[in-house]
C-alpha cells in the first residue's frame, strides 16, 4: 500500500517540470528578449491542466470509499 501511495504523489508532483506549450505559444514567446512572460505562460498551461486531473482523483477516492467500505457489524 505504501509503494501505491509513494508512486501516485511522485506522478503527481513530477507534472511541475513539464513544458506544456504548444508550438505556436512557444514560437511566438521566445522571440522576447527576457523570458518571463513565456515562463508564466507555460505554468498557467500547467496549472489548468492539473485540475481535472485532481477532480477526477478525488471522485475515484469518494467512489472507492463508498463502495468498498468494510461494513460494521
Amino acid at each position: 500500500m505504501k509503494v501505491r501511495v509513494f508512486i501516485i504523489l511522485f506522478s503527481l508532483f513530477t507534472f511541475f517540470t513539464t513544458n506544456a506549450q504548444c508550438a505556436m505559444c512557444r514560437a511566438v514567446l521566445e522571440s522576447e528578449d527576457g523570458q518571463s512572460t513565456a515562463k508564466g505562460v507555460n505554468d498557467g498551461i500547467v496549472y489548468l491542466m492539473v485540475i481535472p486531473y485532481v477532480l477526477v482523483a478525488g471522485m475515484g477516492l469518494v467512489m472507492y470509499t463508498k463502495f468498498y467500505k468494510k461494513k460494521k457489524v
